[in-house]
């Protein structure tokens, strides 16, 4: 086979056609799988997440599912000037641009309210340092219950009418009634039983019945 004979084929046409076919069919291949993935990706379609910041879940779920978006609760805190169960913060945020079907993690305040051990501030406090204390952990303060002691000394703490003993547990935010002692003496023990032996002493001598019936008799 000659060279010239090896090349003929360049003169056929079915030859040329059959290369045409072929790549026409590679190429509409291509095409094929390209939108394929484009519209198992959704590739350029994008949803923009909504501000649903301080809603109930109900209300947010609704605004969610309008969008094309799913949501669940994956955390919770407690802001204590928000109502409970509306959601305080979410991933990712508003603003930001996901597919559509994504998934927004939310975080919502709490349902229960947290308890907080109450500060120790009986008998070793003054109002000052109390009401900081108190102030500090998280509760609120009623009016001072003055009662008899040491002025401004700190005696006890009172949450609705019942006194708190030192690590009870009562919820944040709670309003406290601090016991304080007003300045009056508390009499102590011995001071009354002295006082009780002065009584004693002054009262006038009571005759003895025995001995004036004797001096009688002579």
């Amino acid at each position: 086979m000659t060279i010239k004979d090896f090349f003929s084929f360049r003169q056929n046409k079915y030859f040329w056609v059959n290369i045409i076919a072929i790549a026409a069919t590679i190429i509409v291949l291509l095409f094929v799988v390209l939108k394929g993935i484009s519209i198992y990706t959704h590739h350029g379609e994008a949803v923009v997440v909504p501000d649903v910041k301080g809603m109930g879940m109900s209300e947010a779920g609704k605004v969610f599912r309008n969008h094309g978006l799913n949501c669940v609760v994956s955390d919770s805190s407690y802001v204590k000037n928000l109502p409970a169960g509306c959601i305080i913060d979410y991933n990712p945020a508003a603003g930001q641009k996901v597919k559509e079907g994504r998934t927004i993690y939310l975080t919502i305040n709490t349902l229960d309210i947290p308890q907080v051990s109450v500060p120790d501030v009986a008998d070793n406090s003054s109002v000052r340092q109390a009401q900081a204390r108190i102030l500090a952990s998280g509760f609120k303060l009623d009016e001072i219950e003055y009662i008899p002691g040491e002025k401004d000394w700190v005696y006890g703490l009172k949450y609705r009418g019942t006194l708190l003993s030192t690590g009870e547990k009562v919820s944040v935010g709670a309003t406290l009634t601090l016991v304080v002692g007003d300045g009056d003496a508390v009499p102590q023990e011995a001071d009354s039983l002295a006082v009780d032996s002065v009584e004693e002493a002054a009262k006038p001598a009571t005759p003895n019945k025995k001995s004036a019936a004797d001096e009688s008799w002579f």
